[in-house]
């Protein structure tokens, strides 16, 4: 009996370190530029975040809006080399900088298109 229970703390233990059950997040990195006073990237950010929370739930992908000029989001600009409007996918230790594909939505005719290629790197992060 003594070695049941040890083979399932073991058991238990490899699928805690696996990240069995993480959310991802979406960072949304953000500047006070003249085009986010413009609303423009108050615009994007809405997008982004709509696109997260139509396709995935709360328990699978979280978003996040990242102020650059925080100081408290210093380690996480520097981290990802941020810049404004840098959108970065992360889950566990792994990361993708999906910010092409959002620049490709916000000028793109066909959102649609663009929005199935976000919600597809986001799943390919899960």
């Amino acid at each position: 009996m003594k070695n049941v229970s040890v083979i399932i703390l073991i058991a238990f233990m490899a699928i805690a370190s696996t990240g069995f059950g993480q959310k991802a997040k979406v960072f949304y990195f953000k500047a006070n530029l003249s085009c986010c006073q413009a609303r423009a990237c108050d615009q994007l950010e809405g997008n982004i975040k709509t696109i997260v929370e139509k396709h995935f739930t709360s328990d699978e992908v979280v978003f996040h809006e990242v102020k650059l000029a925080n100081k408290n989001n210093k380690s996480l600009v520097k981290k990802y080399d941020a810049k404004s409007q840098t959108v970065v996918v992360v889950n566990s230790d792994k990361s993708m900088d999906i910010s092409d594909l959002v620049a490709n939505y916000q000028s793109t005719r066909s959102k649609e298109e663009a929005e199935q290629n976000i919600i597809d790197k986001i799943k390919s992060m899960l």
